[in-house]
């Protein structure tokens, strides 16, 4: 703290998402004299955001409820086609509307870039006062002597990548406030630290997480439908391994095109990535792209454990908001509402402890208001479909889910009562030798590529001298294990290449027992070395959840770095 400059406000943000900017608006709503400042790693507003995105404007027309007469809003395209597909090998088949449950209905909703909502928001926040502070990353929990929280300080810039400091160092700067709203996202460094130390998943069902992967395409009018939103699952996963599929066709010939993968897959040879190319060559599919441009491509890691998972979401001297808490609604693919209904919910409690003259306690009564809001009514009528489809596979678990929303939609209540979710993530992994390798294809170029010349699209930069921010906390063990036994996994399960396994003379090594048999030199006696490509990531968070080990903890970089995403 003796090195670094410090700056006091009455609120501090980390993260400019929907769930800290919508917290900032409300707050200078309600009082127009606080401070407040909010915190982005991304070099821009908007530069680290990714999502599908279909918005359930609910949270939008509370905020700002005349938003619609505005010309310049981002809320361009609203869905006027809303399909559900189930693909087979060779062919597809459409579920009626009207056996989908009426929370899945997707009328009334925006097809939209949550990374300009995000940006056309931060616009609104600084015209009533926030400061907003993009290209600062907060790495740093700061704490008073009663353990609570007081603020959180900036990454140390012009590090080296042997820890020292270099021509350029500057000390991170520490930014105080009565009170800290945590909203990084999914699996954020912050959040971590505070619901381990405080204990806020005590007594909670463990998070569950997916992998969101997406590219944009600038399609041929004639293959363009505005305001069509089409989801599917099943091929090229098999029952086993949860996840599914969107089209979003919006704004000028645009189409969002994505692939979540639930992470407590147990095949450890599965690649999630090369699975999303193998998508698009379903013949549902592949029309839409025929002739078209793929422009942008992005990946991230999404909050599934839903209403049995959300931790304690207030901790003395701050709270979680949006997907920090983990409010995302699986079934229907959304959480920006409930992140912007949570950074509103947080205001108002945290307005009126201001007023009060109170600071840096715990705000125990935002931590149970959330679940008679309708962030709560939102994700209790949903939260047994993950469960159910964990356990039971896609076509059984759908199915019963399916029957479990309608019971809770139409009578309030569910037979089967509140369901756990078993194993966190990182323990679903089996060893390799109960699986094959999953032979893929090679990428065409046209419809489908490799992922070095995406995360090229994703426009990703990292300064490569300082400290890699992928830590792994014991490389023996990671050999030993996430090598030896699991067959090294994160050369697959990562969407940007950042992870290898090479011997000594730099050749890739397929890992696992016999390993000359599954398409890589043999490993006995031979050196594997763990190479981790940190100026590839595209800070997705999958290597933090999925590690089998949890031997890999993401931190933030320098301030700005990552990607830059453009209408993602």
């Amino acid at each position: 703290m003796s090195e670094r400059e410090s700056m006091e406000f009455d609120v501090v943000i980390v993260g400019a998402g929907p769930a800290g900017l919508a917290a900032s608006i409300r707050l200078k709503q309600l009082e127009p004299e606080l401070s407040i400042v909010v915190l982005e790693k991304g070099g821009e507003v908007g530069a680290h955001i990714l999502s599908g995105a279909v918005v359930d404007p609910i949270g939008i027309d509370r905020l700002l409820p005349g938003w619609r007469e505005e010309a310049d809003h981002p809320f361009k395209t609203p869905v006027t086609d809303d399909q559900f597909l189930v693909l087979g090998p060779a062919g597809s088949m459409r579920i009626p509307n009207t056996l989908m449950p009426p929370l899945m209905n997707n009328h009334g909703n925006y097809i939209v870039s949550l990374g300009n909502v995000c940006r056309w928001l931060a616009d609104k926040a600084e015209a009533l006062g926030v400061e907003i502070y993009p290209g600062f990353a907060a790495a740093e929990v700061l704490y008073n002597d009663d353990g609570a929280v007081i603020g959180v300080a900036t990454g140390d810039l012009g590090v080296e990548r042997d820890g020292s400091h270099g021509p350029n160092y500057q000390p991170g700067m520490a930014l105080l406030g009565k009170y800290v709203l945590i909203g990084e996202g999914a699996r954020g460094s912050l959040a971590k630290e505070l619901i381990a130390r405080f204990g806020l998943a005590a007594g909670r069902e463990p998070q569950k997480y997916g992998i969101g992967l997406k590219e944009l395409w600038e399609v041929k009018p004639e293959n363009h439908r505005p305001g069509l939103v089409q989801h599917s699952f099943g091929w090229p996963l098999d029952s086993g391994t949860g996840g599914g599929s969107f089209l979003y066709h919006f704004d000028d010939n645009l189409v969002a095109v994505g692939f979540v993968i639930h992470l407590n897959y147990k095949n450890p040879y599965l690649a999630p990535f090369e699975e999303f190319q193998r998508f698009k060559t379903h013949p549902a599919i592949r029309g839409t792209f025929e002739g078209g441009k793929r422009i942008s491509y992005g990946a991230r890691a999404i909050t599934e454990g839903g209403f049995q998972s959300v931790p304690k979401m207030a901790f003395p001297g701050g709270v979680l908001v949006g997907c920090s808490a983990g409010l995302v609604n699986v079934p229907r693919i959304k959480g920006s509402h409930n992140a912007m209904l949570s950074g509103m919910l947080a205001a108002e409690h945290v307005a009126e402890a201001i007023a009060a003259g109170r600071a840096n306690d715990e705000l125990s009564a935002y931590a149970e208001a959330w679940r008679t809001s309708d962030i709560g009514r939102d994700l209790k009528k949903v939260r047994n479909v993950k469960p159910l489809w964990s356990r039971f596979g896609t076509w059984l678990g759908v199915g019963i889910g399916g029957f479990d929303m309608w019971m809770n939609s139409l009578f309030g209540f569910s037979p089967l009562g509140t369901l756990g979710h078993g194993k966190p993530d990182h323990e679903t992994l089996e060893p390799a030798e109960k699986h094959r390798p999953i032979d893929y294809p090679k990428p065409d170029g046209v419809l489908t590529f490799d992922r070095l010349s995406s995360v090229f699209l994703s426009n990703t930069n990292h300064e490569e001298d300082q400290p890699v921010h992928l830590q792994v906390k014991d490389m023996e063990l990671q050999e030993a294990s996430e090598f030896s036994i699991f067959a090294g996994p994160s050369t697959r399960y990562c969407p940007a290449a950042v992870y290898e396994w090479v011997d000594d003379d730099g050749n890739a090594l397929a890992g696992g027992p016999g390993a000359a048999e599954k398409g890589g030199p043999a490993t006995e006696n031979v050196h594997a070395r763990f190479v981790i490509n940190a100026q590839n990531c595209v800070h997705c968070k999958t290597c933090d959840i999925k590690d089998p080990n949890q031997n890999i903890n993401w931190v933030p970089p320098q301030g700005g770095e990552g990607p830059v995403y453009q209408n993602m």
